[in-house]
């Protein structure tokens, strides 16, 4: 009769040390690589998740005895005649907004100066001071002789800013333009990677029934995601737009298709959109009260949505840990900048499948869930 296997015995202190040591210098090495390669990294992920997301649509035209070259093309030609088209339809209240950002400008400034103007509250005392304290120093640093107060020419922080915005426009355009070529050949070539992928994972049934489970269990999680966030985007345009056209303010759809697309970046899109509304309805109305209306309506409705509508649908699709969640967000945000806040979630949902599948990795998949029974199954299992 065979005797069943001893149990390994454990890896002594020292070594254990090593390991992790090992572990936590490999995921620095990854970040910092991460880090490096954004140009190469950033319209590949995009492409691959974007290919997740187009896939049903050229699966259908498969089905219909369409090559998936050609439905490939046919479905990201479409998408890009109808961001296109939306562009044209708005671009007279787009030319309209931006006829009045001089007029916007000069109302803004002179707010900033009657501001400036007026009495003097606790802020001016602190400048005021400041300003005693770096004369005093300048004087002791050139022999107690009196320095005069030469103010220095004020850099343009703001056409500066823009010069860098309008550089960096340049680089996103590239960079969808990448990402569209990527998930054109992921989605003209079909199960073609998958097919290698689950080759790669070894001669055992065993194994490539697990690798074909992450795959399906991945494509699920990014079109969940995906869907989630269309439906909320769309929420909080329409929301958006009945707020401002309820206030009477100019260009209220323009604003709520802005809305929706930069809600695609998570926390920053909801603050740019309250600021920008903010913004639109005081210089077209140069009323306090009802900028701060506007403002509180949004931000009501960007939370209520944006983040409780939402939350409760991440929940459902990913069951992740909320801590988790932002806590990637803020890592993939430093990392690539706006595109890692929009890839940050699924790139979370895909960790978290592989975590689940892989034995070694179970304490992390319970790090990441939404729930405390996980960590029960991990430590019944340790």
């Amino acid at each position: 009769m065979a005797t069943a296997n001893p149990p390994e015995p454990p890896l002594p202190r020292r070594q254990r040390a090593s390991v992790t040591a090992l572990i936590v210098l490999a995921v620095l090495g990854v970040c910092a690589a991460a880090k490096i390669a954004d140009a190469f990294l950033i319209p590949v992920v995009v492409g691959v998740l974007a290919s997740y997301a187009l896939k049903p649509l050229v699966a259908t035209l498969e089905r219909v005895h369409i090559h998936r070259a050609l439905g490939a093309a046919v479905v990201l030609l479409v998408l890009t005649g109808l961001v296109g088209g939306g562009i044209f339809l708005l671009r007279d209240d787009a030319v309209a907004a931006l006829a009045e950002l001089p007029n916007a400008a000069r109302k803004i400034r002179m707010a900033a100066h009657e501001t400036a103007h007026g009495p003097e509250g606790p802020m001016g005392h602190v400048r005021a001071a400041a300003e005693e304290l770096s004369r005093a120093a300048a004087e002791a640093a050139s022999g107690g002789g009196p320095v005069a107060a030469t103010p220095a020419p004020a850099p343009s922080v703001l056409q500066k800013w823009l010069s860098d915005q309008s550089a960096k426009a340049v680089d996103v355009v590239a960079e969808i333009g990448l990402a569209g070529l990527v998930a054109y050949f992921l989605l003209a070539a079909g199960d073609t990677f998958r097919r290698k992928l689950v080759h790669l994972a070894g001669p055992t049934l065993a194994a490539r029934r697990i690798t074909v489970e992450i795959l399906d269990e991945i494509d699920s999680q990014v079109q969940r995601y995906l869907m989630t966030m269309l439906i909320v985007n769309t929420l909080i345009g329409i929301a958006t737009w009945g707020i401002l056209l309820a206030f009477g303010v100019n260009h209220a759809g323009l604003w709520g298709i802005a809305a929706a697309i930069v809600h695609i970046i998570p926390y920053v899109g909801s603050a740019l959109t309250i600021v920008a509304t903010a913004v639109a309805t005081f210089v077209q109305f140069e009323q306090i009260g009802r900028t701060l209306a506007v403002a509180a309506s949004i931000g009501v409705a960007a939370t209520l949505i944006g983040m409780g509508l939402a939350a409760w649908l991440q929940g459902r699709a990913f069951q992740m840990n909320a801590v988790a969640v932002f806590v990637s967000l803020l890592f993939f945000g430093w990392l690539w900048g706006g595109w890692g806040l929009l890839v940050g979630v699924p790139l979370l949902a895909i960790v978290k499948t592989i975590a689940e599948s892989v034995p070694s990795l179970e304490r992390l998949a319970a790090l990441l869930a939404d729930n405390r029974r996980p960590i029960k199954e991990a430590e019944a299992k340790t």
